[in-house]
């Protein structure tokens, strides 16, 4: 039921997201998307599967890199995601891209064996069962094929982290209860290795978040993220009550360029046995 019930907020949360979340994110996810994209190492004419897409911001770099003699399938839980993506894809004639809604835990519409890469860009932290992403992803690999996973690091190592608190404390919101397991000592590597992985490298990154001023900071920790579907049920008082408290949490790193606060990245990588 717990499980049911995370599918759900993040379906709905990210739907109420979509329009602000690049806006919000963009800048600062930069970074490790680029980690990503460099480790994984897509090729001309390969088949990839690009797990909770987004608006794209992933999966448009992956589609370029395979080229119109490539396929790359692009899904996400939340359908107003999927649909921002579609119209991209559908503006800029990229015609190797398929978007679909799905549930990056239950990949039964696809068969073994087919992709030669998987990728997911800071989406697992918000799957109830991990695990289930790991093992699903084994097996729709080709032998030999590779995924790349990035997550959130340590919540210590966030300095944007209070957020959740701030809204838990206004509401009760479910959100993201285990966000920063899997970014915390070598969680996700391990259970890469127990779902079948092999091959496994883990790179830790750190880095700073910018942010150009106190209207950014606040789209992208209130209307442009996992928060989304829970601030959408504050009141006016409430939701200025929740601004004034998160902008104190990230005052200690405001400067003359708007903010740059503390980030953490975890980016794994391994490969299905030949």
């Amino acid at each position: 039921m717990r499980s049911q019930l995370q599918r759900r907020i993040q379906r709905y949360g990210w739907d109420k997201a979509v329009d602000d979340y690049e806006a919000g994110w963009k800048a600062s996810l930069a970074l490790v998307q680029s980690r990503l994209l460099k480790t994984a190492e897509a090729k001309k004419g390969e088949d990839v599967l690009d797990l909770a897409c987004g608006t794209g911001l992933v999966s448009f770099p992956l589609a370029q890199a395979i080229g119109p003699e490539g396929r790359l399938v692009a899904t996400d839980i939340s359908e107003k995601m999927v649909e921002e993506l579609e119209a991209v894809a559908h503006a800029i004639r990229a015609t190797n891209i398929e978007a679909t809604r799905a549930d990056g835990e239950m990949l039964d519409m696809f068969d073994d064996q087919r992709f030669d890469l998987v990728t997911c860009a800071l989406g697992l932290m918000y799957f109830p069962e991990p695990m289930n992403t790991f093992r699903q992803s084994l097996r729709v690999l080709k032998p030999g094929g590779r995924a790349v996973f990035a997550v959130w690091g340590a919540r210590k190592n966030c300095g944007w982290a209070d957020i959740f608190p701030i809204v838990d404390a206004r509401v009760q919101s479910e959100v993201c209860p285990m966000f920063f397991r899997m970014g915390t000592g070598s969680v996700m590597a391990n259970e890469l290795k127990e779902a079948g992985f092999t091959d496994i490298k883990e790179e830790r990154i750190s880095t700073v978040l910018p942010f150009a001023n106190d209207e950014n900071a606040i789209t992208a920790a209130f209307t442009g993220g996992p928060v989304a579907l829970a601030y959408g049920r504050f009141d006016e008082a409430t939701r200025a009550e929740a601004k004034q408290e998160y902008l104190a949490s990230i005052a200690p790193y405001k400067n003359s360029n708007g903010y740059e606060i503390p980030g953490e990245f975890v980016v794994c990588s391994a490969r299905k046995a030949e």
